[in-house]
């Protein structure tokens, strides 16, 4: 007896385009579009692209956003912001020879109690001394540390993407040792202020310990006495 042939089902024919956008506090930019079957599937998903994609200036896709998917409203995918990054190739073409790198990694808490790892880094015109380097390094986290700890997480993503936070450092900064270039080289979401909440039934059943301070790090030629002093401050 012959088999009864089953009828193919086109799967693309199930599917339907959703449009993906930033959190609103970079302006519900359009960042691409998706198909999916089920809109429970893109919950999740992570989303890279370039400030330039995203605001059509061309100039800025040396620098690159990172995304989640969390809710689907009608064909919107909605996103919450990770992190950014400058690009490999574009930090290898601002170092030169003969000059110094400065960097520090520094993890703050903002106001509004978000937990950030922001990377800055400084380039000199030419080779500076080792007590100029460390000069340099800790007021660029001095300026850091205190801009975050002040600042609202949307504010503080903001300043560092359109280069205001970079800025602030250059200027004063470059009178210790003259500067060619100051850049936020990556920031990263470690916590959100959702992330440290104690569910319900734990409060109720138990005392919620009070959360450490959140150290300040630097990297190493950075004395640790130093860095406390700063996040004292």
């Amino acid at each position: 007896m012959a088999r009864k042939q089953q009828k193919k089902v086109d799967s693309w024919k199930e599917k339907k385009w959703y449009t993906i956008t930033t959190p609103e506090f970079l302006n519900r930019a359009t960042v691409g579009q998706t198909l999916a079957s089920d809109p429970a599937l893109l919950t999740d998903r992570i989303i890279e692209t370039t400030v330039g994609e995203m605001s059509g200036d061309m100039s800025k896709n040396n620098i690159k956003m990172r995304f989640r998917i969390v809710r689907v409203n009608g064909d919107v995918a909605e996103t919450i912001f990770l992190g950014h990054h400058l690009t490999n190739d574009y930090l290898r073409s601002i170092v030169k020879r003969q000059t110094s790198k400065i960097d520090a990694v520094l993890t703050v808490r903002t106001a509004d109690g978000y937990i950030v790892t922001i990377k800055p880094t400084c380039f000199t015109v030419k080779r500076a001394r080792t007590s100029q380097i460390k000069a340099i390094r800790n007021l660029m986290t001095r300026i850091v540390v205190r801009r975050a700890v002040k600042s609202d997480f949307e504010d503080l993503i903001q300043e560092v993407v359109t280069g205001k936070l970079s800025s602030m450092v250059y200027k004063q900064t470059k009178n210790i040792y003259p500067l060619r270039r100051v850049e936020i080289r990556k920031t990263e979401v470690v916590k959100t202020p959702a992330q440290r909440r104690v569910p319900k039934n734990h409060e109720e059943n138990a005392a919620v310990p009070e959360e450490p301070a959140v150290p300040v790090e630097a990297s190493f030629e950075t004395p640790a006495e130093e860095v406390a002093d700063v996040a004292e401050e």
